[in-house]
């Protein structure tokens, strides 16, 4: 073989090696650490908002480098053999992956504007009607029915419930209990409150566990929605919930289970 082919020869062996090397950020104990590894380091770090440097770089080497001579540490004394670790790396290992066929799953299948429109339509259509009541709760039957009587001769409702209503909560405003849906109220109160037209009392009083109540309804008025920009999110977070509920039924009812 002449000198040139063997230099030939030569120089092809140094570029491999050259070029291996430079996929590589360092060699621990004959075991390569890939620049892909530092990369995809770098990347996690900039999306937590960290400036891609050559000193974070650096950084990232010296963690890689540090972590790849505990794991060989690791390895040499069997741990990851030992049925503990081993479980606990099964479950590592299975939470990303299914976390990654989640991210997939969603990027195949986005959440698309029309889906989040449709369905805050929905919801929407679907609110009730809010009541803004006002109370005066009492100790006794008969002191309620003393009110009505009062209320009937003409006594204003709001001065009776500042002086006489045991809710302190609500006593010093006229017995206001402000806008709320019939649910919001124990079941007797909601009840007597829902069959009372507006700008009328109760004709009787309304015993809860809290006493005895008159009830005046002031108005009523469709549960007002809030604005689609302020429940995007969540209707997005519910419907791609929905959407991987359905996927994971969809792999299940394909599945043979025995």
């Amino acid at each position: 073989m002449s000198k040139y082919l063997l230099a030939g020869v030569a120089f092809v062996a140094v570029t491999a090696a050259t070029a291996a090397a430079a996929q590589n950020i360092a060699v621990v104990n004959g075991r390569p650490i890939p620049k892909e590894r530092a990369d995809l380091f770098l990347k996690e770090l900039a999306k937590q908002g960290q400036a891609t440097t050559p000193e974070l770089a650096a950084l990232v080497r010296q963690e890689l480098v540090d972590r790849e001579i505990l794991l060989q540490e690791a390895e040499k004394r069997g741990l990851p053999a030992r049925a503990e670790f081993k479980f606990q790396i099964e479950t590592a290992r299975t939470q990303i992956l299914i976390q990654a066929l989640v991210q997939d799953e969603l990027t195949r299948s986005p959440i698309k504007d029309e889906d989040i429109q449709a369905e805050y339509k929905r919801l929407t259509a679907q609110l009730g009607t809010e009541y803004r009541a006002r109370h005066i709760l009492v100790e006794t039957e008969a002191m309620a029915k003393d009110i009505i009587a009062r209320l009937a001769k003409g006594e204003k409702f709001e001065a009776l419930a500042k002086s006489l209503s045991k809710d302190p909560g609500s006593a010093a405003n006229g017995g206001d209990l402000d806008w709320a849906a019939a649910d919001a109220f124990v079941g007797p109160f909601s009840e007597a409150m829902v069959k009372l037209d507006k700008g009328k009392s109760s004709s009787a009083p309304v015993q809860t566990q809290f006493g005895w109540h008159v009830i005046r309804v002031d108005d009523t008025r469709t549960t007002p929605p809030p604005a689609i920009a302020e429940v995007r999110e969540q209707i997005a977070e519910s419907l791609q919930r929905k959407k991987l509920s359905e996927f994971q039924q969809t792999l299940k009812s394909r599945a043979s289970i025995k």
